[in-house]
């Protein structure tokens, strides 16, 4: 398959876009209005950086419904998606504040049913890509040497075993994954949807081919030239991508390389915001339902937001010349 076929196959489903606009550029509130469905498979991935909370929180203050939520190692974000009553089912396999303990609102929801049952289906990391790099190769599986000796195998059905067609070994497979939507930050993107990024990479380019509609934040807005000026850091090409938004400080408490850095104490100090049901309420109303969206928040934020910028570590310049 070639490239440019590759680029126009369609998940399971069909794949939907933003055609019906001259532009792809919307403000964060049309993007989840539009984009995101109650019922649906959402995928907001990162990898310690890049964390899409801005969109998590619009999630939340439109009060989306009876979500199933996938990533990797879902964190503070997907816990506050929880207590705030979105989800219905967690497809994962690590959860946790990172470098500080458990997600008490996770645990609730798992333990005591609160504020509403949580189903959840748990797979290794590399389960978890493997299931959206075989979402995003239109494949309904892939096979792995990964689960021997494991009690995953278990406890999900989902694990399945095959007879490999070029011997006699057994392999155990997981199913594809194919979201409604994925969800991405990135540091830019130009308003066709071309998403570069730099820095700590995760599977957001496999669940965002893997997936139906597509929705990128960014913290810049930038001319298609600039793109084709440095093309190998195009990590999403627009024609897979649905909207457009642009919302600087998007991934806060995360970090965006070259942007801002990681807000440590926030992290630390969500341990004890969440541990009761009235803290997690007393944030929510105050930091998501109490804002329209991030311009407010980052004025809230006061002079914490400085205190978080990057400095200047430019790299040095290619050659892309002939």
């Amino acid at each position: 398959m070639s490239f440019g076929r590759f680029l126009a196959a369609a998940p399971p489903g069909g794949r939907e876009t933003g055609a019906t606009d001259v532009s792809k550029l919307m403000t964060m509130k049309d993007a989840i209005a539009r984009f995101v469905r109650d019922g649906d498979l959402v995928v907001m991935e990162g990898f310690t950086h890049l964390i899409p909370f801005a969109a998590g929180h619009e999630i939340i203050r439109q009060r989306k419904r009876d979500l199933t939520l996938a990533r990797l190692t879902p964190d503070l974000i997907y816990d506050q998606l929880i207590a705030a009553g979105c989800a219905r089912r967690l497809i994962f396999s690590w959860a946790g504040n990172p470098g500080v303990g458990p997600l008490h609102a996770f645990r609730r929801a798992v333990e005591q049913g609160r504020p509403r049952p949580l189903e959840i289906e748990e797979y290794t990391h590399f389960g978890m890509v493997l299931r959206f790099m075989a979402g995003a190769s239109n494949l309904p599986f892939l096979p792995t040497r990964n689960y021997p000796g494991t009690d995953l195998t278990r406890v999900n059905p989902g694990f399945k075993k095959v007879r490999s067609p070029y011997g006699d070994e057994e392999l155990w497979c997981v199913p594809a994954l194919n979201p409604d939507v994925t969800i991405v930050h990135a540091q830019r993107a130009d308003a066709d949807g071309n998403t570069q990024v730099w820095g700590l990479y995760g599977v957001q380019k496999e669940a965002a081919f893997a997936s139906r509609r597509v929705i990128v934040s960014v913290e810049e807005v930038v001319d298609p030239s600039v793109i084709r000026s440095d093309p190998n850091r195009t990590l999403l090409p627009g024609a897979i991508v649905t909207a457009v938004v642009h919302e600087p400080f998007g991934a806060h408490p995360s970090f965006v390389q070259g942007a801002y850095d990681r807000d440590n104490d926030f992290y630390v100090g969500w341990d004890t915001i969440s541990r009761d049901e009235a803290g997690f309420g007393r944030y929510l109303d105050e930091w998501v339902y109490g804002l329209p969206g991030r311009a407010a928040y980052i004025g809230k934020m006061g002079a914490r937001f400085e205190e978080l910028k990057a400095d200047r570590q430019m790299c040095a310049p290619v050659n892309y010349g002939f």
